[in-house]
């Protein structure tokens, strides 16, 4: 199944990033149509090293057209123009495509 990936670059305010990204992003990037599932997990460097990226979501389809349809949609819209708002410090985004198509 293919994923979307976004890699947050730690922000300068932690709790405020925190604050919007539950309270608004979240809330956008459940309107994707077709999302089947959103991991988010928190990173923290190896061996006590600080990270470049501080919060990693993974937003996963049943298809490559399911992406891009959610990307394309008035959610996908709304999450992109939304970054401007909490993700100051920078964000990149990935598509990891279904393992039978890499």
């Amino acid at each position: 199944m293919p994923r979307l990936i976004a890699l947050y670059a730690t922000p300068e305010d932690p709790e405020a990033f925190d604050e919007h990204y539950r309270d608004v992003h979240s809330p956008i990037i459940a309107r994707y149509p077709n999302l089947r599932d959103v991991r988010l997990s928190k990173l923290v460097g190896v061996g006590g090293r600080e990270s470049a990226h501080y919060l990693m979501a993974e937003m996963t389809f049943d298809t490559a057209s399911d992406l891009d349809g959610a990307l394309m949609s008035e959610a996908g819209a709304a999450s992109a123009k939304d970054l401007r708002n909490f993700a100051g410090a920078g964000v990149s985004l990935f598509i990891a495509p279904d393992e039978a198509d890499a």
